[in-house]
């Protein structure tokens, strides 16, 4: 009679994986999931008070050890965890010209979790050089990401990792540009969908309906193109047929609150005109950068803050 199949092992029965993070003189074991990590108690504790004031904890006497040192269990991602004794024990790690984006989010969540300030505040730096807060930095972007690996979907990761961590000074924008991928998600380079949460769906949606609502209105984007013909102008018809052409083209494709007054030139309008339009529209568009905030639901720019 033939013996029964083995039952395959379950996940959490399998013995602990140990981590590429060994260090054999290291006095403490880290364990997230199934994955152990040898590190030191004075390098987690010079870093972050939690580590310090946890060492500084009595150990219960049935406390699991790994050769002769602690096991601490934690209850994050193993990723995330590889990625927080990377970036301590490498000293370049962070210098880098570009990063992953799976990096960024784990030292801003354990970075805060666990008050890794230092890291914290250089990879939330990294986020902040990337989404301008001023409309002079949102028309000097070069269009692609500078100092994190991009890939498609990378503005709905860093709206649901800001908005879950609270990095208001970063939201307003990454709000803004996520409003161009909403419905049906974007799909990874890994082949994985990030999906914005319904909260966020919904916020990102109304928003971007005031948006389109507000560029046309009296002292925005597109308002001066409703006023009627300009005082000074020299060829009422021409100019006339240039509003009409202008607003044909922009109006009925979304929101271009933001567009940068070079476009002006490209309609036929008289000098005098196209001064006139040109000075509106970016005192307009200045106008609704300065409120877009507002528009997500946040305060005002100048008392964004970010929560540690």
């Amino acid at each position: 009679m033939s013996s029964p199949p083995a039952k395959r092992q379950r996940t959490e029965d399998a013995p602990p994986t140990r981590s590429s993070t060994w260090r054999s003189d290291g006095n403490v074991v880290l364990q997230a999931g199934n994955t152990q990590y040898r590190v030191h108690w004075s390098v987690l504790a010079l870093h972050s008070p939690v580590f310090h004031d946890m060492h500084g904890l009595p150990q219960p006497a049935e406390q699991a050890t790994v050769e002769g040192c602690p096991v601490v269990e934690l209850p994050d991602d193993p990723q995330d965890v590889e990625h927080l004794l990377t970036a301590l024990y490498t000293p370049t790690f962070l210098s880098q010209e570009k990063i992953s984006f799976s990096a960024v989010a784990a030292l801003v969540r354990l970075g805060k979790k666990y008050e890794f300030k230092d890291l914290f505040d250089s990879v939330v730096g990294r986020l902040a050089s990337e989404i301008p807060m001023t409309l002079q930095a949102y028309d000097a972007m070069e269009g692609e990401y500078l100092a994190i690996e991009s890939y498609l979907g990378l503005n709905l990761d860093i709206l649901i990792l800001a908005s879950e961590n609270n990095l208001f000074t970063i939201l307003p924008c990454v709000y803004f540009f996520a409003t161009d991928e909403l419905f049906e998600g974007i799909t990874r380079t890994d082949g994985t969908t990030v999906c914005l949460p319904p909260s966020l769906l919904r916020k990102c949606i109304v928003a971007q309906q005031n948006l389109v609502l507000k560029q046309s209105q009296l002292d925005y984007t597109f308002g001066w193109a409703f006023d009627g013909v300009f005082d000074g102008c020299m060829a009422k018809v021409k100019c006339m047929e240039a509003r009409t052409e202008f607003l044909g083209h922009f109006l009925p494709s979304g929101f271009y609150g933001f567009l940068e007054p070079s476009h002006i030139k490209f309609y036929g309008f008289c000098s005098s005109c196209a001064g006139y339009a040109k000075k509106r529209l970016i005192a307009g568009r200045q106008k609704l950068w300065d409120e877009l905030p507002d528009v997500f639901g946040l305060p005002p720019w100048n008392e964004l803050k970010n929560e540690y």
